[in-house]
């Protein structure tokens, strides 16, 4: 069975986090959607607020599955007996940090290959902190994210219609 882990913190997840996922499902027997627990990037959703939201979001995704993680990503891979890593590229300004990361990793386990992958032109643009932004200062956020996301952003910030 070929198994890929698409990590992240996923804070929340965004309409992009949900195009490579049912892009890499094509692509993969079992996909992981691994939940990163890294509470240095001081979170706006709590790890099991995280895993919610994307349980929530992967119910139409039969060979997908949301858990989450605290080791380093390529023990976590081997662990669950991933093959490749999943990791989307919006810009040319994600790609050398990623591929810092994707050497790295190739460093501790040449097993698990990183496969890039870019999301669709209408999600480049499109990152889980703009979304946060934008839902805070009350703006619109129905186009970036699904409706169980704008509902807990507006729960967040205090916005009882949900609009944000």
């Amino acid at each position: 069975m070929r198994t890929a882990i698409y990590p992240g913190s996923f804070d929340p997840l965004t309409n992009g986090h949900l195009d490579i996922i049912q892009r890499a499902a094509r692509l993969f027997d079992r996909v992981i959607v691994a939940v990163a627990q890294n509470e240095d990037k001081k979170p706006l959703f709590t790890l099991t607020e995280r895993l919610d939201l994307v349980r929530c979001a992967l119910e139409s995704f039969p060979n997908v599955q949301a858990d989450s993680f605290d080791t380093l990503l390529v023990d976590y891979a081997k662990k669950q007996q991933g093959q490749a890593i999943i990791r989307g590229l919006r810009a040319v300004s994600d790609f050398e940090f990623e591929f810092q990361l994707a050497l790295m990793n190739r460093k501790l386990d040449g097993d698990v290959e990183t496969i890039f992958m870019m999301p669709r032109e209408t999600y480049t643009f499109l990152s889980s902190r703009i979304v946060k932004e934008i839902a805070r200062l009350g703006g619109n956020v129905s186009e970036f994210v699904p409706r169980h996301v704008r509902a807990a952003l507006a729960r967040k910030f205090g916005r009882a219609n949900g609009q944000s």
